[in-house]
């Protein structure tokens, strides 16, 4: 295990077993196997509660005694997942790690995820001592074994980690952090291809330290974070590696936080991702791991393991995790600085939005109108022409288009297109072609007509739009049904909620940075007023959410989480409820990141029995020019899936088509 430094703090869930004794525990555990069944209970209780050191000795102390091997009887008297984790518990973690290597490319296939963990994430020592554990325990060279299996960019990054030759000094030369900024710029964003040498020489050599300077230098000269420009310029296990280096690089424990939060969510659970981090990181840095699990995702790492397996499995990883933490949405004080952190970082990033539908080159018009005219005239309708044309034109071409048609055939091409498409094709197709102010006036207008009202697309469209975009759709709204959308809103919502939405309506929130006086009054407003009082709660938020900036707001909920240790949307949640607590949340959520929030809109809509077309054809219309790409990346970053692959999977034909010409590409 490796120790931490001289007077840092012991940062692991596992400590020494106080008054060890290891020929008392070699005795308990001849006894737990000994005889017809074993006592899972009481060996689980055991192994879990001494540290990977004493664990090595009462292996000793057995093989002494009895004259036989602890791991193998284990193995005997153990199965499945209960058994991998107790034997992974067992081993010296340097060997612990060679047998997952070894693993991971023995056999058919490669488990890259597997290598990608273990070689990005180990320390020098840590990789030093993996080699020889490896040379120890299988009498083969580490290196060669993964030369043999891997290829390309991807194997020269791993045989540059298996070095373990990353530079430790912590003195940080400015010069040498703005030549690196250069390099990658030039050999990515600059360059037609990617010198990838550039990134792996870069990444791969330089210290934690340096390249956290390198990092943020980088998004200010670029205006990008180095991740996107890693997506954009690398592909494959390389482009997954190397983002695991900048994880880890930025923080272990995050990297890992995030490891264990995919291991869990969704159908079924990676059982050999959680075990391997359970065991890797019980003594190194689980209460990190903890902390800020508890910060990104709102659950405490007890509860979700508790929810998400059984058994003895369950109850051994649970004393891995070393205890619950405090009740959902509240930060212990740890985690409080670690989400302030959070807050710091997201009110300094300078993220480029990009859409990925752009204007075509050599647009003509003319010549478009026609091929239109062509592929709807006579029998049948040439959908491929319709959505190759319209999905690969900017809006404002597409106005162009309408109007040379009019001009050239004396038709309206929405009114030729209605005729000639339907369902959603039909949707997807005529959504583009209206100008987006317009657009979203109509999805306004459709949410309050009719019997109900549908209250997640006034929320969707409203709490995420800017002032600009708002005071183009009350404009529109006006132009096109002969009524405020101030009044329409009045007539069709109600109580708080409805004074909210006019509020939001109006467009007239403030634009400028953020006031950090003010930020504290704010947050101090919100945290003062009782829990109960919910008519005065919510005032408050309408107050404050409503009209500050962005800016300012990511510093209001910055000076909350410092004041109360609690997140402000948890507040929301647990305070509020119905139409008034979805509308902040919306708010909220855009505020801390908005293409997140349309990637978590857009695969709730596709997810489980039946897809929202209605939503995923809006946020696919309203965002193509925006922020789609940005979308996309958070789409897969959070949900392993790329938003290709997810349209891919739940929708056909020419809907189908032109989705995927809209989101642009694969991930």
């Amino acid at each position: 295990m490796a120790k931490p430094a001289q007077g840092a703090k012991y940062r692991g869930s596992i400590h020494d077993f106080p008054g060890f004794d290891p020929s008392q525990d070699a005795e308990a555990l001849y006894t737990a196997m000994k005889g017809f069944g074993s006592d899972k209970e009481a060996i689980l209780e055991l192994i879990t509660s001494r540290s990977n050191r004493q664990r090595q000795e009462i292996c000793q102390s057995y093989k002494s005694l009895y004259g036989k091997d602890l791991i193998a009887d284990l193995k005997y008297e153990l199965t499945g997942k209960f058994e991998r984790l107790i034997v992974g518990l067992m081993r010296p973690l340097p060997y612990c790690d060679a047998k997952e290597i070894k693993d991971a490319i023995s056999g058919i296939g490669t488990d890259e995820k597997c290598l990608i963990e273990i070689l990005a994430s180990r320390t020098n020592e840590q990789i030093h001592q993996l080699v020889a554990a490896y040379k120890d325990a299988y009498e083969r060279d580490l290196e060669a074994d993964v030369i043999g299996d891997t290829s390309g960019h991807f194997q020269k990054m791993l045989v540059v980690l298996l070095q373990g030759t990353r530079e430790e000094d912590d003195v940080v030369s400015e010069d040498l952090v703005q030549q690196d900024v250069q390099d990658l710029y030039e050999a990515g964003e600059l360059k037609w291809g990617t010198d990838e040498a550039q990134f792996i020489y870069i990444l791969g050599s330089r210290s934690k330290q340096h390249l956290r300077l390198v990092f943020d230098e980088y998004l200010k000269t670029t205006g990008k974070p180095i991740e996107a420009s890693i997506r954009g310029e690398l592909s494959g296990d390389f482009e997954k590696l190397m983002l695991a280096v900048v994880k880890c690089i930025r923080s272990t424990p995050e990297y890992f936080a995030e490891r264990l939060f995919k291991a869990m969510k969704g159908l079924g659970t990676r059982d050999n991702t959680l075990i391997r981090i359970m065991v890797s990181r019980s003594e190194l840095d689980m209460l990190d791991i903890r902390e800020i699990f508890r910060t990104k995702y709102e659950k405490s790492l007890y509860s979700m393991i508790k929810n998400d397996t059984s058994g003895d499995y369950k109850k051994a990883l649970l004393k891995l995790c070393g205890g619950d933490d405090d009740a959902a949405g509240q930060f212990f004080p740890e985690a409080a600085q670690v989400a302030y952190q959070m807050w710091e970082l997201s009110a300094v990033a300078r993220v480029e939005l990009r859409g990925t539908v752009r204007p075509v080159d050599n647009f003509n018009p003319d010549t478009d109108a026609k091929a239109l005219r062509k592929a709807m005239k006579g029998l049948g309708t040439d959908e491929d022409t319709i959505i190759d044309i319209i999905t690969h034109r900017s809006n404002a071409q597409r106005q162009q288009i309408r109007q040379t048609f009019k001009s050239h055939f004396g038709r309206d091409l929405m009114a030729d297109l209605k005729s000639e498409i339907s369902g959603d094709l039909a949707r997807l197709i005529l959504g583009l072609m209206m100008p987006p102010a317009h657009y979203d006036a109509k999805q306004l207008k459709k949410a309050m007509e009719g019997a109900g009202t549908d209250e997640k697309a006034l929320i969707e469209i409203l709490a995420t739009r800017t002032n600009a975009e708002i005071r183009a759709i009350c404009k529109a709204y006006k132009e096109d049904y002969h009524k405020s959308l101030e009044d329409a809103l009045s007539s069709d919502t109600s109580g708080h909620f409805k004074r909210i939405l006019i509020s939001l309506a109006t467009g007239n929130r403030e634009e400028a940075g953020e006031d950090r006086d003010q930020a504290r009054e704010d947050a101090q407003e919100i945290a003062d007023t009782p829990s109960g009082d919910k008519t005065s709660l919510e005032t408050r938020f309408t107050t404050i959410l409503c009209t500050r900036s962005y800016p300012h707001l990511r510093r209001v909920f910055q000076e909350f989480v410092k004041m109360t240790n609690y997140d402000v949307e948890h507040t929301i949640k647990k305070e509020m409820s119905g139409d008034v607590r979805d509308v902040f949340v919306a708010i909220v959520q855009s505020v801390k990141n908005k293409p997140l929030f349309f990637a978590d809109k857009l695969y709730k809509s596709m997810k489980g029995a039946g897809t929202d077309e209605k939503t995923l054809t809006r946020i696919m219309v309203s965002r193509s020019e925006i922020d789609l790409l940005n979308i996309r990346r958070e789409f897969i970053e959070k949900y392993d899936k790329s938003l290709h692959q997810a349209i891919e999977g739940d929708t056909s034909g020419d809907f189908l088509k032109a989705l995927l010409a809209v989101c642009g590409g694969e991930d």
